[in-house]
């Protein structure tokens, strides 16, 4: 029987471990955490849900970088209403976050510039379709040929976590917890699973 983990028993080590498989979602394209859901409110008042690729992450902020087309009803979705969640699961690892926290929008900024910069010409051919995403068509559109054409609807997520649900599944003992970031700091609970 292998030892358990110390995140098992200790709430620091569970942020940690949480913490860590994010910063390994951003560094490894193969890594579940790669790959989030980003639940938001649509303009109909209805929840909307979507995978998006995690680009970047800084714990000290407890902040997620996003990219999107800016044409996206995601967009707009966030535009009125920033408030929003993430979800990801690591089914190797049985761990589950879920985030929730405000989404500030960013295109013509140093943030932007920066993430645009870094992003590879194949990333990049993303936003240089036409017509916006969503739009019917008769048939698929042609692929598009120069990757630099798109950054006028190139859009930074930046989604900034208050409240995460952190959840291990484990034949000997789930664990579930509960941390919040507010004016007074940082409050973390065990939960039942």
């Amino acid at each position: 029987m292998k030892p358990r983990p110390a995140f098992a028993d200790d709430l620091a080590a569970a942020r940690a471990e949480a913490f860590a498989l994010l910063a390994r979602g951003v560094a490894d394209r193969r890594h579940a955490f790669h790959t989030p859901t980003l639940a938001s409110i649509g303009l109909d008042g209805a929840p909307r849900a979507r995978t998006l690729v995690l680009r970047g992450f800084d714990a000290e902020t407890r902040s997620l970088r996003l990219h999107s087309d800016a044409r996206s009803a995601k967009i707009a979705e966030l535009a009125r209403e920033p408030r929003a969640a993430l979800h990801l699961y690591d089914a190797r690892a049985q761990i589950q976050l879920r985030l929730e926290g405000r989404a500030s929008l960013h295109r013509e900024d140093a943030l932007a510039e920066a993430a645009w910069a870094a992003s590879r010409p194949f990333s990049r051919m993303c936003y240089a379709l036409a017509p916006a995403p969503g739009t019917p068509l008769a048939a698929p559109p042609p692929a598009p040929r120069d990757p630099d054409s798109g950054r006028a609807h190139f859009a930074v997520i930046l989604f900034t976590f208050a409240r995460m649900e952190w959840l291990w599944l484990d034949a000997a003992g789930h664990r579930r917890a509960r941390f919040a970031w507010g004016e007074a700091g940082e409050e973390a609970t065990w939960l039942a699973p």
